[in-house]
């Protein structure tokens, strides 16, 4: 299986990335599934029924969420219903949305997908390490392939968590941070990891953010409303190639284009 995964998709100008580059890059790379984290989707804070549907058409194929993914109140029933997006598995029972799960590629491959976010530097959720072995003892007994989003601050809890799910787990990608770590690597035991896979929108920004209007939160100390930068275009993410029979990865490739629309 090659699996392309897609750092945060940040506003309109990270869809109108993905819109552009995500069907060649399937063609390109002969991808076999397309993963992204969706969290900043609707300007920058959620998604909503019309920008999840416009990526699905553009060629994503599952959504991975965040701390942000409930922000916008009107995608409620999208997301209790919508059966191509995994929640946090480390929240609340009762948060909206399905813990994980196992999708069939177009070549009869099955992969097991499922999301945690971090502890540190976040608001309170359950251990993301206890939630990963539940969810894996499940997975495990009907897919070979799983697939992780660890949506999560620090590095230090993302590195530790790779090496914790190594060797059960094709691939434990990290999320959040919205810039991309020069560390993909294949574990020991055949998990691939990178500590964040990076954003796909505007990088001319502050994590995707107008820098000006970071600049002057800085100095000034007032709260100011934020709006997505549209300069700098870029899609980033990672291309990870996994033995079907196995399960383990053989290649993980850092994925990190530009966009130029004129």
């Amino acid at each position: 299986m090659k699996l392309l995964f897609l750092g945060d998709i940040f506003g309109r100008p990270g869809r109108k990335v993905v819109k552009n580059l995500v069907p060649e890059l399937r063609k390109e790379y002969k991808i076999d599934l397309v993963i992204a984290n969706c969290e900043n989707l609707a300007s920058g804070r959620g998604i909503t029924s019309r920008t999840a549907e416009e990526m699905f058409r553009s060629g994503v194929d599952l959504f991975t969420g965040g701390n942000h993914l409930w922000d916008k109140r009107e995608s409620y029933d999208y997301i209790r219903n919508c059966k191509k997006i995994v929640r946090p598995a480390n929240y609340p029972p009762s948060a909206l949305g399905q813990e994980k799960l196992i999708h069939t590629c177009e070549n009869g491959i099955k992969i097991g997908v499922f999301n945690l976010v971090g502890q540190a530097f976040m608001s309170n959720s359950d251990n993301p390490f206890l939630k990963a072995d539940a969810l894996i003892e499940e997975l495990s007994a009907e897919v070979k392939i799983i697939f992780v989003d660890f949506h999560a601050e620090s590095t230090a809890e993302k590195r530790s968590m790779g090496f914790y799910l190594d060797g059960r787990v094709s691939a434990l990608i990290g999320t959040h941070t919205h810039i991309q770590t020069a560390d993909e690597e294949i574990l020991p035991q055949g998990a691939a990891y990178i500590t964040d896979a990076g954003m796909t929108g505007a990088h001319d920004s502050v994590i995707g953010v107008k820098k000006e209007i970071i600049l002057d939160k800085i100095k000034t100390g007032m709260p100011n409303r934020y709006e997505a930068s549209d300069k700098g275009l870029q899609i980033n993410g990672v291309i990870i190639e996994i033995d079907n029979d196995t399960g383990k990865s053989l290649r993980i490739e850092r994925l990190r284009r530009k966009y130029n629309d004129t």
